[in-house]
């Protein structure tokens, strides 16, 4: 006689294990449901938020490597060529110059070697950050990632805003060395040298954008670049010309640049530091938007 308590079993079939149900009758378990949502938005696309920090840091940090790979060649050497030049002129001129706007000639020349050595490295950075890419066919590496147009510009722009800033502040190190250079408006001195950094890291960049080899890139080199520097008065003081030759040398925006940034340092321009300040900070903002323009339609960089 069977206890009360006992349980009768049901007839199984010789198949081992509980009858399946139909997956349709199955109650869902709710953390199924919550695991799956996280993969449907993974096979969506990714969302970003008004500017991609990430990758704009990357492309920021990708630029900065390239030149501090190469330290040498692009931080040391133009720190030894300027001041080559500073010693060349010094002892050419210095005995037939003795003072230039109420200063020695060695230290009224010496702000505007350093910004000439700023500015021609930050324009060297870009445009050949960008031409070296097209030649070389990685240009892709730059127009692929979730990147926009304004992410591009700042990103490259940065970078060689960045090495106009070492290389001025290396130089700046070694001139002092051989002559007491002494800054009389810091907050001058730093709003010019990142201005006139910019302005030729963005003209570097329309040119290596333009550029399809590297003979187009030497010929805004040796007909642009380098004229309006050397006749930027970076050697001389633009008091001592004749009028129509001040009047043209007044027109170089170079002059701007470099006359602001010896005023930092010397207490004493050539012409308006007002009217300079201007003039950079809106050629900037121009040429902000003229490369965000060729990223966007992808001028001479998309086929």
């Amino acid at each position: 006689m069977q206890s009360s308590h006992q349980v009768t079993r049901p007839t199984t079939s010789s198949t081992p294990g509980p009858v399946p149900t139909p997956a349709a009758t199955q109650p869902r378990p709710v953390g199924a449901a919550l695991a799956v949502r996280p993969l449907v938005n993974a096979l969506g696309p990714r969302r970003y938020a008004t500017i991609n920090w990430v990758g704009l840091w990357t492309l920021y940090a990708k630029e900065v490597r390239r030149f501090i790979a190469v330290g040498t060649q692009t931080v040391l050497a133009p720190m030894v060529t300027t001041l080559l030049f500073l010693a060349i002129f010094v002892l050419a001129l210095g005995h037939r110059v003795d003072q230039v706007g109420g200063q020695s000639y060695m230290q009224f020349l010496a702000p505007g070697l350093i910004m000439m050595a700023m500015t021609q490295n930050a324009f060297a950075n870009t445009s050949s950050s960008l031409l070296i890419a097209k030649v070389q066919g990685n240009i892709v590496d730059l127009l692929m990632p979730p990147l926009s147009p304004v992410e591009q510009t700042i990103g490259v722009a940065a970078g060689g805003l960045t090495r106009g800033l070492i290389v001025g502040i290396a130089t700046g190190l070694g001139m002092w060395l051989f002559t007491p250079l002494q800054i009389a408006h810091p907050l001058v001195a730093l709003f010019f040298a990142v201005m006139a950094c910019l302005l030729l890291s963005l003209i570097g960049m329309l040119a290596g954008i333009w550029a399809v080899k590297f003979d187009h890139m030497a010929a805004v080199t040796n007909f642009v670049i380098t004229p309006l520097s050397f006749l930027s008065g970076t050697f001389y003081s633009t008091e001592r010309l004749a009028p129509v030759w001040k009047a043209v040398a007044h027109a170089d925006p170079f002059f701007y640049m470099i006359d602001g940034f010896r005023y930092a340092f010397i207490d004493h321009a050539d012409g308006s530091v007002m009217t300079g300040a201007i003039l950079l900070l809106t050629a900037n903002l121009c040429l902000v938007w003229l490369v965000h323009r060729c990223f966007a339609h992808g001028y001479k960089l998309k086929a």
